[in-house]
């Protein structure tokens, strides 16, 4: 047994493949498929919010149409959210947020899930994705220049736990 021991990183949460499919679907999302719900102004299709926990990764997806999703990397969540009244206001504002922050995200390809402690942003634009990543404590403490992203999200995710019984 050797005296010192490399310290273990922390395991990669578990993926469901609904979750996968969920993801995939969002950060592929065209003009062609919102129809009369394209942005005119904002020019943001959808937004993430992904935040890694050792347990899983929580993904927030709000899109121009309306819909709003949040959904586990071990497959729970809530779909279709963006149905209740509350919940589909502050996802608005939160894609109002986004379209204000889109200057400050980098353009992306392929965004992998964001590490245990961070949490991810990437914008689906007609021109492609854009994303940032940022540790979640300094989003939360107001210590990161999208931190008002970050708490306009958690509105969204407020809105979406009050529905549920």
């Amino acid at each position: 047994m050797p005296f010192f021991r490399r310290k273990q990183e922390a395991a990669t949460p578990p993926v469901a493949d609904v979750f996968s499919e969920l993801r995939e679907q969002a950060l592929r999302l065209t003009p062609d498929q919102l129809g009369a719900a394209v942005p005119t102004e904002a020019g943001i299709l959808a937004l993430l919010m992904e935040t890694a926990y050792q347990e899983a990764v929580a993904t927030l997806v709000g899109v121009a149409d309306g819909t709003t999703s949040l959904y586990f990397s071990n497959g729970g969540g809530f779909v279709g959210a963006g149905t209740h009244p509350t919940v589909a206001e502050a996802s608005r504002l939160w894609l109002e947020a986004g379209a204000t922050f889109l200057p400050a995200l980098s353009s992306v390809t392929e965004p992998p899930l964001p590490g245990v402690g961070t949490t991810q942003f990437v914008a689906v634009t007609p021109e492609g994705l854009r994303g940032a990543v940022a540790p979640e404590d300094e989003l939360g403490g107001n210590r990161h220049e999208l931190s008002p992203l970050f708490h306009a999200a958690h509105e969204v995710i407020t809105q979406i736990r009050l529905t549920q019984p």
